[in-house]
């Protein structure tokens, strides 16, 4: 059995090279093709073989590039938003992002239909895959401040319910069950992610008022039994 540190350099260069070849493909894309994963292996210098273990179809292929594509737009908006820790400011935020995830959403919706279909089907019980980790990282960037008000398990049930508002599966409830359109889908997006948010602060300082009475209460009940006496 390797050491820690090789089996750690092993991984970090299959993470390399997996980045590589989604790069290549990003960039093919970008320039109006749809890359087979045989291209994307020759724009990345990668050995077909090599491509084909980390991409077994170039539907794959395409969705896996076009999220990938979706980190510098979706970077930039958070890095362009108000960067304060008022509950404004945290709107402000998470509607920038919810705003811009759901319109890229709409840009490459057919790709991102085609990942749904691909994980639902490879998807079981025993072995369930987890997709949508750069949307967390991404809410969890926008209403980090909240964390220091919150509880763990309150500000865990924030990331969680604000997920719901981004991404292909919003739009496929708002557009295939609700009939919405592109624009109308977007707002009603947004608004849910800002009642979140407002809910959460609501419920933090409601939570707070009460444990403020809580810590007065025996304090004036002993007033009172100094009075009686």
């Amino acid at each position: 059995m390797p050491p820690p540190e090789v089996e750690g350099g092993r991984v970090r260069q299959k993470m390399r090279t997996r980045r590589q070849i989604l790069t290549a493909a990003a960039s093919l894309i970008a320039s109006g093709s749809r890359p087979t994963v045989a291209d994307a292996a020759d724009a990345a210098d990668v050995s077909r073989r090599t491509a084909y273990r980390y991409f077994p179809t170039q539907a794959k292929l395409l969705t896996e590039a076009a999220l990938e594509g979706l980190r510098v737009p979706m970077e930039a908006v958070l890095a362009a938003a108000p960067a304060g820790a008022s509950l404004g400011d945290v709107e402000a935020r998470v509607t920038a992002l919810i705003d811009k995830m759901q319109s890229l959403a709409v840009v490459h919706e057919q790709l991102l239909r085609t990942m749904i279909h691909e994980t639902v089907l490879e998807r079981s019980p025993a072995t369930p895959m987890r997709r949508g980790t750069r949307r967390i990282d991404w809410l969890d960037s926008a209403v980090k401040p909240l964390q220091t008000s919150l509880s763990p398990s309150a500000y865990d049930r924030l990331v969680s319910a604000l997920a719901l508002c981004g991404g292909i599966e919003a739009l496929l409830v708002l557009r295939d069950v609700r009939g919405l359109s592109e624009r109308d889908a977007i707002d009603v997006s947004i608004w849910a992610a800002r009642a979140i948010v407002r809910q959460t602060e609501a419920e933090a300082a409601a939570d707070g008022r009460s444990a403020a009475r809580g810590a007065k209460s025996p304090d004036a009940a002993s007033t009172r039994q100094k009075r009686s006496r």
